[in-house]
C-alpha cells in the first residue's frame, strides 16, 4: 500500500467549533506504537486553514498499526486568551491497510471535541 511519492497518507485539519474558524499554528506529532512505547514519527503545525496535509514522514513507507496524533491545542488557546481543559488531545487509531490515505479532524472547543475518521 504505499502511496504516490505527491500524495501523503496522512493529514489532520483542526476546526475550533467555538467560533466556526481553523485552527492555526498548533503542534502535532505523530507517533507509532511499538511494543509498549511510543516512537516518535513526525510533528508540525498546522496552516492557516488548520491543516498539515502531510504529517506522515515521507522518507517512510506507510506500514499498518497503532498510532497517535496529538494535538497541542493547551498552547494555541492560551495564545487567544481562552481557558481550556485539555492541554492536549491524543487520537489513537489504527491503520489497516484499508485505505490509501486517512485523515483524523479535530472538532475542538475550550471543554470539549470530537474526532473521526475522514477522508
Amino acid at each position: 500500500m504505499a502511496a504516490l511519492a505527491a500524495d501523503n497518507p496522512l493529514s489532520v485539519h483542526v476546526l475550533n467549533t467555538q467560533n466556526g474558524l481553523p485552527g492555526p499554528d498548533i503542534q502535532v506529532t505523530l507517533e507509532r506504537q511499538q511494543d509498549d512505547q511510543w516512537i516518535m514519527l513526525e510533528s508540525g503545525r498546522t496552516n492557516a486553514q488548520g491543516r498539515i496535509t502531510a504529517l506522515y514522514p515521507s522518507d517512510k513507507k506507510l506500514v499498518e498499526g497503532i498510532y497517535r496524533v496529538t494535538f497541542k491545542t493547551g498552547a494555541w488557546l492560551k495564545q487567544q486568551e481562552t481557558p481550556t481543559f485539555f492541554p492536549e488531545i491524543p487520537v489513537v487509531f489504527q491503520i489497516d491497510g484499508a485505505l490509501d490515505h486517512y485523515h483524523i479532524p479535530l472538532l475542538l472547543s475550550p471543554y470539549g471535541y470530537s474526532t473521526y475518521r475522514g477522508n
